[in-house]
């Protein structure tokens, strides 16, 4: 998986967990990610973000996952409800951009 695919995954993840424990952790793992992507944007540059997204709901909603999810019970956008710029940007708001995922589910 690629670091972009991972990235939402992660920020997806932490928006769908009831749990503040597990929600922080994947919030970890975004703030890896994006680390990793500011290191080397080139690597994810040519990335589609909404197949990307698309990938990362996907995911995110493994079976695995669904007894510790509860924060969210609506669908999520088609679209990723971020631009590649806005994903990629070094100085992202994690903790803002999961609300911002929560928003999204929560209004379709």
């Amino acid at each position: 998986m690629n670091d972009l695919r991972h990235l939402l995954a992660s920020l997806v993840k932490a928006a769908l967990m009831g749990d503040d424990r597990a929600s922080l952790l994947w919030r970890e793992e975004a703030r890896g990610a994006l680390a990793r992507i500011a290191a080397d944007p080139s690597a994810v540059a040519a990335l589609k973000i909404d197949g990307m997204w698309t990938l990362a709901v996907g995911d995110a909603e493994a079976p695995e996952f669904r007894e510790a999810e509860g924060q969210v019970e609506f669908g999520l956008p088609a679209l990723c409800p971020f631009t590649f710029d806005e994903i990629a940007d070094p100085d992202l708001d994690i903790d803002a951009a999961v609300e911002r995922i929560r928003k999204s589910a929560a209004t379709g």
